[in-house]
């Protein structure tokens, strides 16, 4: 409290806010006294003026740091930021190659194994008695090669809704339900969760493919950032993708094939010591490859030597179960997004029904036509490959414990020689396709007229020939077939469907490899070598189409239809005008229509048309013609 004294008297005290003036008055004139030598007022400069204390300490480093920094390149930060860019497209393709790699093992190794137990008479009576195993895995069986007949209907709109990362993680999680059923072996928990793999296989595929391709389109963006074309997000000049396209392909193969070889490893560490011996178990047999019908005629019913502890079965189970959920993890973390968040709008912003119905609109191009021969010669021979050389050739020959290094054989062949197919970036790219076929020609020949002893282990290195032979046609055809597609199809907004057609017509083929199984050898290689033949024919006539410019027909896409209110398409329209500037701009739009079909009708009534309608109707089909054959006279 502050107390004047005025004449000997004491007057009231004085308030806060009188004191605060008194203060700010003393301050003032010490400030004035301070700077009393100071020139003239208009000799003064800004930074006399400038606040002394903190508040002027601080103008001066916000004017530092929003001010031009001497020691930043904007050159080299861009650099640095499209650089982080291309690892993570490097981080993606890698993850999605090592995820594939694991899910397949997982499942391939699990399902060898079961079916070997549940094969065994023993084995199922001890363990099971009259639950009827070998019935359930009929059914499973009929359930993983059946269901994926109809998957051409639901994948395109299961990889639209759920975008292509999440479809992959949620295939991936299908796997591993399929690898917890094992723990409780049931008609109720085996039947339906193979059922559940066959509905996943085609979208699981059909999204690897995509990703793998759109990972090269992204990696040459952030290659060529300083393109106008990619700064405005406009259609790259023709084949500029083709050598990213190429390299990731095959590095995606090389990692996916070392499934097989990963696959044997429960059969080799755990299922082999309880194996019985060639002599055993290939004592009925009498006819092994061409001579041969089914699979193994006269087989053995009892394959085991002693039956395995349930504890020791739960804990490879186990350990198939937790690389299951590695996998998932690998497609969670490590796999980023295929599309930008507009373009993934964009994509389901066409219609549903749209996106239903346009992988059967893409086989109006002839050029997916003349590759569906290729497309079901590839189902074929990969089935034909497990149960058909390794199997009905090599497991009949030399028995049931020589059956991993086969696979492993075969699986080692498909990975490296899938970087044979990187030949492509100096080659034409039929290379690639055709080598495989005169790799398979001659092989199927060979198989016709080779039936080989059953018992006779000395077999052995000719199997294992003839096997690693087949596996590098098999990578050769796997190879070419993607970066062809990635080829044919650079718009972004088709490869799901063009994928999905491939791999259903894929899973079709193994369909009828699973329904050919009781047929004799000799017709299946005769299948097999007619459809290679097919194929080939088909696939030369595509290619020389397209050297003539043969014009091909794509369906037309639709323009994306947003419903949600604030949302920014960037396109060449005003993304930001209002609802009354739209309507008005339509309104014109139509209104100019109207008097160019005005115009029209005085036209054709001057040289005797009847239908005044008929001009305006010729014109709009000619628009969408024009919109829906674009790109048609293109050779590639």
């Amino acid at each position: 409290m502050i107390c004047v004294i005025l004449s000997g008297s004491v007057v009231r005290p004085a308030t806060m806010e009188e004191a605060d003036v008194v203060t700010e008055e003393n301050v003032y004139r010490e400030d004035v006294i301070e700077n009393r030598d100071a020139p003239p007022g208009g000799d003064m400069s800004n930074e006399d003026l400038l606040p002394v204390g903190p508040e002027g300490n601080i103008q001066g480093q916000m004017e530092e740091f929003l001010g031009p920094q001497p020691e930043y390149d904007e050159e080299e930060e861009e650099k640095k930021y499209y650089r982080r860019k291309r690892l993570g497209v490097i981080k993606n393709v890698l993850g999605a190659s090592v995820g594939g790699m694991i899910v397949y093992s997982v499942y391939m190794g699990l399902l060898q194994m079961q079916l070997i137990l549940h094969y065994d008479e023993t084995y199922r009576e001890v363990k099971y008695g009259n639950l009827g195993l070998e019935d359930i895995d009929k059914k499973m069986l009929m359930g993983i090669n059946v269901t994926p007949i109809i998957g051409l209907l639901y994948t395109p709109v299961l990889i639209r809704f759920l975008g292509t990362k999440w479809m992959m993680f949620l295939a991936s999680g299908i796997y591993a339900l399929f690898v917890s059923t094992n723990f409780w072996e049931r008609y109720y928990t085996l039947v339906p969760s193979a059922v559940a793999i066959g509905a996943a296989i085609v979208p699981l595929w059909a999204s690897l493919g995509n990703y793998i391709t759109r990972m090269a389109q992204q990696y040459y963006e952030y290659v060529n950032y300083k393109d106008d074309q990619v700064q405005e997000q406009k259609k790259v000049p023709e084949g500029a993708y083709n050598r990213y396209i190429i390299i990731f392909q095959c590095v995606f193969y090389i990692i996916f094939h070392f499934s097989l070889v990963f696959a044997e490893f429960p059969m080799r560490i755990f299922l082999h010591q309880f194996l019985n011996n060639y002599n055993h178990t290939l004592y009925g047999v009498e006819h092994c490859g061409a001579t041969g019908s089914g699979l193994i005629q006269g087989f053995n019913k009892t394959v085991l030597k002693h039956l395995p502890r349930s504890l020791y079965l739960i804990e490879v189970e186990s350990v198939l179960m937790g690389a299951a959920f590695l996998s998932m993890i690998i497609f969670l973390l490590l796999c980023g997004a295929a599309y930008r968040p507009t373009e993934e709008i964009d994509l389901r912003s066409i219609g549903w029904g749209n996106i239903f119905q346009l992988p059967f609109k893409h086989l109006r191009d002839y050029r997916l036509r003349l590759l569906i021969p290729f497309f079901i010669y590839s189902g074929l021979e990969t089935l034909f490959a497990v149960t058909g050389l390794i199997v009905s050739y090599g497991v009949c020959t030399v028995g049931l414990e020589w059956l991993f290094l086969l696979i492993m054989t075969y699986g080692i062949s498909c990975s490296l020689s899938s970087s044979l197919s990187l030949s492509l970036l100096k080659l034409p790219r039929y290379v690639s396709l055709l080598g495989g076929a005169a790799i398979h020609g001659p092989l199927l020949v060979a198989l016709l007229c080779w039936s080989p002893d059953p018992r006779s282990p000395g077999q052995l290195p000719y199997l294992l020939l003839f096997t690693a032979l087949w596996g590098i046609g098999s990578a050769l055809n796997k190879t070419g077939l993607s970066i062809i597609l990635g080829m044919l199809y650079e718009d972004k907004e088709r490869l799901d469907f063009v994928f999905t057609i491939y791999h259903w017509w894929q899973a079709i083929a193994i369909f009828v490899v699973y329904l050919w199984t009781g047929l004799i050898m000799r017709a299946k290689l005769a299948i097999l070598l007619v459809t290679l033949l097919i194929a080939c024919s088909c696939y030369w006539t595509m290619e020389r189409r397209l050297a003539k410019k043969i014009r091909f027909r794509l369906p037309r896409i639709p323009r994306p239809k947003h419903k949600v209110k604030g949302y920014r398409y960037l396109e060449e329209e005003n993304s930001d005008e209002s609802d009354m500037e739209g309507s008005d701009r339509n309104d014109d739009e139509d209104h100019q229509f109207e008097e160019e079909v005005i115009e029209e009708v005085g036209e054709a009534g001057s040289q005797g048309s009847d239908s005044p309608r008929g001009g305006a109707r010729d014109r709009r089909r000619g628009r969408h013609d024009d919109y829906e054959q674009a790109g048609e006279g293109v050779g590639l």
